[in-house]
């Protein structure tokens, strides 16, 4: 069975950090893209940023591009997003998602099949 557990969510002031984390475990592909998702109140989810397991290429929306970081550690099964810069419209529910074997990173929700249940990132001016 996979699971995949997000941690790091929290308040922050316009301009902070934050560090998501995403424990994966159960998921015996070894090509696949790691992705986060995010959800604000009312809007539909999108895609944030995106690592393929083998090879590591990695992708994100233009609207982090510069301020957040994606990262895997295959030894540990975990992924990380490093959010720097944050913005208040950066608050949203933040999701870790797996996607199918053999598929590379993309920004559609429908490419994942595994999804965590999410941790809030609120940013404040």
């Amino acid at each position: 069975q996979v699971q995949l557990v997000e941690s790091g969510g929290g308040s922050v002031q316009t301009g902070g950090s934050l560090r998501l984390s995403c424990a994966a475990s159960g998921y015996t592909g070894s090509s696949y893209c790691m992705a986060w998702f995010r959800q604000a109140p009312g809007k539909e989810r999108e895609g944030v940023a995106g690592i393929y397991t083998a090879g590591g290429s990695t992708y994100y929306a233009d609207s982090v591009k510069g301020r957040f970081t994606i990262s895997q550690d295959n030894a540990k099964n975990t992924l990380s997003l490093q959010m720097n810069s944050l913005k208040p419209e950066d608050t949203a529910m933040y999701y870790c998602a797996a996607g199918f074997p053999w598929l590379h990173c993309s920004g559609h929700s429908r490419d994942f099949r595994y999804w965590g249940r999410g941790t809030q990132v609120t940013v404040s001016s």
